[in-house]
């Protein structure tokens, strides 16, 4: 580890990534990288989770392949220089910001979406002109020994590497004098990655989770509602940081709303899932009992079957779901969607703000004074009124959470800043000097005071 961070140190201090065409030119070669291996990718992906071709492409390939081309398209732009306004006391001086690399970055992913999480923030750190670590989980084992050979294949170790291991092998990366880490993981495991950073006071993102509340009002459109909330829910089967966590329901519109999440269900999997062979598996064993456990609580409304040997929870809705239940103390991250009903919106508004904010909300409603009530009485990452996963496809809009959820964003330029610091820099005149701010000025005191008070 210690070899290898010397050695991407060493090539970066030449300063081989800084130019513009450097940058430029990596971006391409990931995006030839994606088309060259993308039969392999999507072999790994079905064998470690099942994923159909379809989904697998689109929520992986396509997702990087739209990610590089908006850099491609604004990086130019991002890199240059910000010129900045100055107060009267810096007249005759220029101001700006820079937009520097970090230097060597570590890139710690999940295994949920194991190619998009991996290299969508490497995106970031190459156009910001940084060298890359990249950690794959090693719970999709074959993801990263594919992940591992594309990246051998298109990049010297001394820019992008790959570094396979378990979690001893990630707390010996973090102990390396590394410049930035970026992590995309559980909340339990996100405090330990920004424990051991603390200790060389390393700069971090954290990309998290939490239970994400999908929020259905009186007035949504009820058939639309459950369409897009089956989607958001059950893609990947149900293993997605932002995935509607759990439903909050209006008791007017309650069995209306199971009825056309049962449909859409059927519609989209089949009336029997578990045979689905486009329907994906539950990572390993050790989450499958965590989930089949779940099952024994509440009232189960749709679906609760589950296959054993093929590690496969079927969609399932549950009822009669509390607060004090095992299914809502912690995200569940899988195919089960608990249901809870409310009377009025500011119930449902102190019930999810007395808990950790979450990385998404997801409100279905039509009148605007609800939406707008919503979005600004709760604290959470980020959302969609009306939909749900929708706003992570959008590269102009931030992505990461808040408190519990998560520290910093990317996606788009986001990305880009991520994976920079922003360097301020004043250029002062030499034609002429301001007396006034020197020791002894007899009118120093009266200009400040004007200047500055």
């Amino acid at each position: 580890m210690n070899t290898l961070v010397k050695l991407q140190k060493e090539w970066y201090s030449n300063g081989h990534t800084k130019s513009y065409e450097f940058r430029k030119e990596q971006l391409l070669t990931m995006k030839k990288m994606l088309d060259t291996f993308e039969e392999p990718i999507l072999k790994a992906l079905k064998f470690d989770l099942g994923k159909s071709e379809y989904e697998a492409y689109t929520s992986e390939i396509a997702f990087l392949k739209s990610e590089i081309n908006d850099h491609l398209k604004h990086l130019k732009s991002w890199m240059a220089p910000t010129k900045v306004k100055a107060p009267l006391t810096h007249t005759g001086s220029k101001n700006y910001i820079i937009k520097e690399p970090y230097g060597t970055t570590l890139v710690i992913a999940p295994w949920n979406y194991p190619i998009q999480l991996a290299l969508a923030p490497v995106i970031g750190a190459i156009a910001g002109g940084n060298t890359v670590i990249i950690k794959p989980s090693e719970l999709t084992p074959t993801v990263s020994w594919v992940i591992k050979r594309m990246v051998e294949q298109y990049f010297p170790a001394h820019y992008i590497a790959v570094v396979e291991g378990d979690k001893e092998t990630t707390q010996e990366l973090l102990d390396q004098p590394l410049d930035y880490v970026f992590f995309t993981g559980s909340v339990a495991v996100g405090r330990k990655v920004m424990e051991q950073a603390s200790k060389r006071l390393t700069p971090v993102t954290l990309e998290l989770g939490g239970k994400s509340p999908a929020i259905v009002h009186h007035d949504a459109s009820i058939d639309l509602a459950a369409k897009r909330i089956v989607w958001g829910k059950f893609t990947n089967a149900g293993q997605t940081c932002i995935a509607p966590d759990y439903l909050y329901v209006h008791h007017e519109i309650k069995a209306d709303l199971v009825a056309a999440i049962k449909k859409y269900i059927h519609e989209f999997y089949g009336e029997e899932s578990l045979l689905n062979e486009d329907y994906v598996k539950i990572v390993n064993r050790q989450h499958f009992d965590r989930l089949s456990a779940y099952l024994d609580e509440g009232e189960i409304l749709i679906g609760g079957r589950i296959d054993s040997n093929k590690l496969r929870v079927e969609p399932t809705v549950m009822d009669q779901i509390t607060w004090e239940d095992s299914v809502m103390q912690e995200e569940i991250f899988g195919p089960i969607l608990p249901i809870l009903t409310y009377d009025e919106l500011d119930e449902v508004i102190e019930r999810v703000g007395k808990r950790p904010k979450p990385l998404a909300l997801y409100y279905f409603g039509e009148n605007e004074d609800d939406q707008k009530k919503i979005t600004e009485s709760l604290s959470f990452g980020g959302g969609c009124i009306n939909d749900t996963l929708y706003h992570i496809l959008n590269p102009h809009l931030p992505f990461g959470g808040v408190g519990e959820s998560g520290i910093g964003s990317y996606h788009g330029k986001a990305s880009f800043q991520t994976f920079t610091h922003e360097k301020s820099i004043t250029k002062q005149t030499t034609k002429f000097d301001q007396n006034f701010r020197y020791p002894g000025s007899k009118l120093g005191l009266k200009v400040i005071k004007k200047v500055m008070g």
